[in-house]
């Protein structure tokens, strides 16, 4: 059975989707559409900008939307999801897929939804780090003793077990690099992000996407999408989108997506967008699946 999958920010790279722009006449009508839909030229720096310019969190996510949806929308008739999922942000490119969100209302609310969280980015310092190595309780406990009014810092990423992302304000995350270290994490390590994403930090983001998602329409989708807040196939539209506004101060249950997906048949799974980090990440949840990117 068939599972499409899509990636979140920090998949992105210079160049990513200009193959499909130059060779593909619906890609290229979709790129433009994005242009006319953002009102700036996004392709110019998704093609030929600079590392720098595409780190911005108002630049990456709707680049990763876009090189994700349109690169399973070109599929053409092999794209036959029988489920789909997303990591983070990759889950309003599984919900397009689906077609539960329209490809404009998609582009709108990631653009929405990266403008709200690079507002709550520049608010208040804070970052997140990877936690290789110790098991999911033991970092969730380390967590909890550290979490305090005005300290916070919570597990924000299952990405596949011996792999846990945490959240939190700065000073918070420094202190649990090191009780992980000395717990026997193997690696603890800050990453080069601007916030921390799937925290309680972000719920000022949270509030001003919740206006946006409330006033888009969500459709019944053609096929169950797994999401990060529970892990769980979702195809009623008020679960979508309730769980939607939750997934920014919730934790991505990437790993439980994979399992339950899995359970319910998935043997074959097509990571769609730039990067290869959800194949990875499936490899190591389970390794009789078959993980790969578009052929």
């Amino acid at each position: 059975m068939k599972a499409f999958v899509f990636p979140g920010q920090g998949a992105q790279f210079v160049g990513m989707g200009k193959d499909l722009y130059d060779n593909n006449p619906l890609a290229k009508e979709l790129f433009e559409k994005a242009n006319d839909i953002l009102g700036y030229r996004i392709t110019d720096i998704m093609f030929e900008g600079t590392d720098e310019d595409l780190r911005q969190t108002k630049v990456t996510q709707p680049a990763v939307f876009l090189h994700s949806v349109i690169s399973a929308l070109c599929m053409g008739d092999d794209f036959k999801p029988a489920m789909t999922a997303g990591h983070s942000l990759g889950e309003f490119s599984a919900l397009v897929a689906a077609g539960a969100l329209s490809f404009e209302d998609g582009l709108r609310l990631v653009y929405a939804r990266a403008m709200a969280m690079q507002k709550a980015c520049e608010a208040a310092p804070s970052t997140m780090a990877a936690i290789v190595g110790l098991p999911d309780d033991q970092i969730e406990e380390i967590c909890g003793e550290i979490s305090r009014e005005g300290n916070v810092v919570v597990p924000a990423n299952y990405n596949c077990p011996g792999q846990l992302v945490i959240s939190g304000n700065v000073e918070a995350i420094n202190e649990a690099c090191e009780r992980m270290k000395n717990a026997g994490a193997k690696r603890a390590l800050p990453l080069k992000v601007g916030g921390a994403f799937h925290s309680p930090l972000m719920q000022p983001a949270k509030d001003e996407l919740q206006a946006a998602i409330e006033k888009t329409d969500i459709q019944t989708p053609k096929c169950p999408v797994y999401q990060n807040v529970d892990g769980n196939p979702h195809t009623d539209p008020a679960e979508i989108k309730q769980n939607l506004i939750a997934q920014l101060t919730s934790s991505v249950r990437w790993t439980q997506c994979v399992q339950n997906m899995i359970a319910d048949g998935a043997d074959d799974f097509t990571e769609c967008g730039p990067g290869k980090a959800l194949q990875g990440m499936i490899a190591r949840i389970d390794r009789e699946v078959s993980a790969h990117g578009i052929a």
